[in-house]
């Protein structure tokens, strides 16, 4: 079966190879009954084994997956070009030997609900409430422990599993007074609860939240490491809180590459294949580069950060060649949405620092319109590349739209495993895309500011709601509440339900093939495509599922807008 037989925008087999199907297949030596998503489950799996090209191991492929924290699309030089100002020549170097996604986006612009669609292939807004936690890195679960996750789904195809970075997707973790974890009551003597170990990690090395929320200390399996009886904070936003004694926050790369070096050299001489999943901590504030970057990147201490993140793709690139796995490793790596605009050559956060920045030629967020937070595409819009050695073409490049919430049944396809139906229900693989770059994928895929929804259909964007999508105190231009209001204004009233949201003065759409910046709305133009467009969102939500299979239930209301409260108070 080649790549081209399998229709990358549904993860459908093409006419020519479905007709050829039965209803049954043979798995090791027996007869067993396949439904069509399994039959075509297993036809990739072989596709993958039949088609390595000479010279990789037949085996299946370790993967390694890097996630860089507040990394902008114009951060990396292979994807800003002319408005990036800071070298990134190992991300640059991963584009030209594997291959790079122009078109590659978050399913959130924020950390938790990003990270929480690449863990499960589900919208992070089908899930209910999180579990209830203390501030910063003491946040609760963000779903239970019975979710199905990457780890899971590796480990149970045969792989170990290792997780080595930032968390932040919940913790339970043992207090002195049973009541919910906290600053004041974590007991840090004691193990935690839940982690990843609980997700389906073997191994893993972690913080709790972000570098610059508390408690500063690391955990190794459910162990606490040093003795946290200090009291930390670091630039930008001065979190003090409670930290290991001997944690220092410039050496936090350092020891995640570390981690990860070790994770592989013990794998790799093992038997099976491995996944390991790398969370870095940059250049997410605190700004807080290595001795060894300070003073290297042409625009201050935020691309001295920058520079320490690419660095770090270097060492674990060598550290996967010194253990002799390198080619015989899938490598990918991206960011987990755009960049904070609080971020800059301050080390405090303070709002607009990139714009001084701008004005001197480095613009994060490359040609988007947007930051962190938003739903225009600087929040949204990533870096991606992949290289796989001998399957994927040096310096390819895809203009294919993809979600990171593809990561996971594009994984389950490279290794061979299969998910049921239930499983990664917003996740479609795109492996077809890694040999043949040409080929599309998404037709559609939902994306979220903090404050509203959008909804791509090709090279349409549909954002639902007025404004940027985002509020705060670090809000993209025009601030949401202040959209809102204004139009209310041109309505002439207060709406009175959610139908009456789908007037076109609730909406913006924006072509982006012709206005890749979002500057100007079509809205007016177009309200049949919005109209199609909003009634294909939607369909999407009540179905509970964005891939082909039965409809299954969200796990809490979903709504198409999100309106703030005022929304529905008559002045």
């Amino acid at each position: 079966m080649t790549a081209a037989a399998i229709d990358s925008g549904t993860g459908l087999l093409s006419d020519s190879i479905e007709h050829k199907l039965t209803n049954k297949t043979f798995i090791q030596g027996s007869i067993m009954p396949l439904d069509r998503n399994a039959a075509i489950g297993v036809l990739v799996a072989l596709s993958v084994a039949m088609q390595l090209h000479t010279g990789v191991a037949s085996e299946r492929p370790n993967i390694v997956f890097i996630l860089a924290d507040d990394l902008g699309y114009g951060d990396v030089k292979a994807f800003g070009a002319e408005k990036c100002n800071v070298d990134t020549p190992n991300f640059d170097q991963l584009c030209a030997e594997g291959m790079k996604f122009t078109d590659a986006h978050v399913t959130d612009s924020v950390c938790v609900p990003s990270r929480t669609s690449i863990m499960t292939g589900r919208y992070a807004f089908r899930f209910g409430k999180a579990e209830r936690g203390g501030p910063w890195g003491f946040t609760g679960l963000r779903f239970p422990e019975s979710q199905h996750t990457v780890g899971d789904m590796f480990r149970s195809g045969g792989y170990t599993t290792g997780y080595v970075g930032k968390w932040h997707l919940g913790t339970r973790m043992t207090t002195r007074d049973g009541e919910v974890q906290g600053p004041d009551n974590t007991d840090f003597t004691k193990p935690i609860q839940i982690g990843p170990s609980d997700y389906g990690f073997d191994e893993c090395f972690f913080l709790p939240g972000s570098l610059d929320m508390f408690p500063y200390a690391y955990v190794r399996g459910k162990q606490w490491q040093g003795k946290v009886t200090a009291q930390k904070g670091w630039s930008a936003f001065n979190r003090v809180g409670p930290a290991a004694e001997d944690f220092i926050d410039t050496e936090v790369l350092s020891t995640f590459c570390k981690e990860a070096g070790t994770f592989i050299h013990r794998q790799a001489k093992q038997a099976t294949p491995f996944f390991l999943f790398v969370a870095l901590t940059a250049p997410h504030t605190p700004t807080s580069p290595e001795a060894a970057f300070r003073g290297k990147s042409r625009i201050g201490i935020y691309g001295d950060f920058v520079m320490n993140a690419d660095a770090c793709i270097g060492r674990i690139r060598e550290q996967l060649s010194d253990a002799g796995v390198a080619r015989n490793t899938v490598l990918m790596v991206a960011s987990d949405h755009g960049p904070g605009h609080y971020s800059g050559r301050r080390p405090q956060a303070t709002a607009n620092q990139m714009q001084e920045m701008e004005k001197d030629g480095h613009f994060s967020t490359g040609p988007w319109r947007g930051y962190k937070f938003s739903a225009f595409e600087g929040g949204l819009r990533i870096p991606f590349a992949t290289v796989w050695p001998g399957v994927i073409k040096p310096g390819s490049v895809s203009h294919s739209l993809i979600g990171l919430n593809d990561l996971m049944a594009t994984w389950a396809d490279i290794a061979g495993i299969r998910l049921s139906t239930k499983q990664a229900p917003d996740s479609s693989s795109f492996l077809p895309v890694l040999k043949q770059p040409e080929l599309p994928h998404r037709k559609n895929l939902i994306i979220r500011g903090t404050r509203s929804n959008a909804f791509r259909d090709g090279d349409w964007k549909l954002i639902l709601g007025p404004g940027s999508g985002s509020s705060g105190q670090f809000y993209t231009e025009p601030k949401s509440e202040d959209a809102w209001k204004q139009a209310i204004e041109v309505f002439g009233r207060n709406p009175a339900n959610h139908k009456e949201l789908e007037d076109p003065i609730f909406m913006q759409l924006y072509n982006l093939k012709n206005d890749p910046a979002e500057s100007i709305d079509v809205s007016d133009d177009h309200r049949d495509r919005m109209k199609k467009m909003l009634a294909d969102y939607q369909k999407i939500i009540r179905n509970g599922r964005s891939t082909p299979g039965s409809p299954l239930r969200n796990d809490r209301d979903v709504k198409a807008f999100r309106p703030p409260a005022f929304v529905w108070k008559s002045r």
